[in-house]
Formats: structure tokens, C-alpha cells, sequence
């Protein structure tokens, strides 16, 4: 299991008591992991944003996302503590296929990952359900329902990404809390589950 050094990462004496694990938050580019990181941090979240510029244009597809000005160049970070025992370190994945060099060095350690999904832009996130299932990361894939609006019934959205029946899929708002946590909990269990099969 992996556990991440408190004193290194700024933790207190309560996180140096509790177990600490690496969540890695991944999905397509504009699909709101820095959202959803910023959403449930106990601390002020780690983001490494730049403005977009003209340059990426021809590269990055903004017709779903009219509004985007930044984007993650590195990662985002973030701390929850979900229990006494238990404090999670989030690191969010780079959504450009041009970043994604990095995604080895981010996601070493980590005990699982959310695969977060815009059931509008679906073939966006075919790259980090790949990545994951390739190197045997527990994952959980959370549609992120924009506005309370969810485009897709689940299993439809099961079926299209042709993920099997034992990954969990959970319906989200990436800008809520309560929300967040739901996600966060149902990976963790379906990690440790799989911990205890083995």
C-alpha cells in the first residue's frame, strides 16, 4: 500500500497518526479534476494552471468548452482527511495528451484512481481508462454531471467504454463537496477490497 511521508507534505502530528494514501484524479482534458480536487481539499490546493494561448488552439479542443482560459500543466494537489485514520493525498493528472509523460511519476504509488468523465466528450477519457486498466490501478469512473445534467444513462455509459461490471461507477458534481467524498469513499473501499482479495 502506499503511504505518503507527513512531514514531507506539510502534515500535522494527527496525519502523522493516521494512514496516508496517494489518489490519483485523471481523465480528459476540461473534464474538472482541478474542480473536483479544489472542491474537497482541506488545504489550500496545489495547482499549476497557465493561461491557453493561440498556440494551442490547433491542438486542444475548446467547442465544448467555451469558457476554459487555463489549463493543468503539471498537476493539481490536494489533502482530505476522510477519517481519524485516514488522509488522502490527491493528485490530479494533466488532461493533454502532450502532458501526459508525466502520468508515470504521478501516479507511482498511488492505491487507486478516479476516472473522471464528461458524458458529453466520452472518447476523451478512452486515455485514461487505458492507461490505468495497463498498469493495474484500482479505479473508480465518475461521470461528472455539469449542472446537475447527466447525458447518459450509466450503464450506457458502462457499455460505450466497454469497462466491466466490477469497477464502480459513480454519478458526480465535481464542484460539490458531499459530492467528492462520495467518489473518494467508494474508491477506497473498492481498492481495499481488491487489497483483501490478494
Amino acid at each position: 500500500m502506499a503511504f505518503v511521508d507527513s512531514e514531507v507534505s506539510g502534515g500535522t502530528q494527527a496525519d502523522q497518526d493516521a494512514l496516508s494514501v496517494k489518489i490519483v484524479v485523471a481523465g480528459g482534458f476540461g473534464v474538472g479534476k482541478t474542480t473536483f480536487v479544489g472542491a474537497v481539499s482541506e488545504i489550500e490546493p496545489l495547482r499549476t494552471e497557465a493561461l491557453m494561448t493561440e498556440a494551442s488552439t490547433s491542438v486542444d479542443d475548446l467547442s465544448m468548452l467555451p469558457e476554459k482560459r487555463t489549463t493543468t500543466v503539471a498537476m493539481d494537489f490536494g489533502r482530505i482527511t476522510l477519517a481519524e485514520d485516514l488522509v488522502l493525498y490527491l493528485f490530479g493528472t494533466p488532461g493533454q495528451n502532450r502532458f501526459w509523460f508525466m502520468w508515470d511519476d504521478i501516479t507511482r504509488g498511488a492505491i487507486g484512481a478516479v476516472v473522471l468523465v464528461d458524458t458529453r466528450r466520452l472518447a476523451d477519457c478512452f486515455g485514461a481508462i487505458d492507461y490505468v486498466e495497463q498498469r493495474g490501478i484500482p479505479f473508480v469512473v465518475a461521470l461528472n454531471a455539469f449542472n446537475g445534467i447527466q447525458e447518459h444513462d450509466v450503464e450506457d455509459v458502462r457499455d460505450a467504454l466497454q469497462v466491466g461490471p466490477e469497477v464502480p461507477f459513480v454519478v458526480t458534481d465535481a464542484r460539490d463537496r458531499e459530492s467528492v467524498k462520495v467518489v473518494l469513499v467508494t474508491l477506497v473501499e473498492h481498492a481495499m477490497s481488491l487489497i483483501k482479495q490478494t
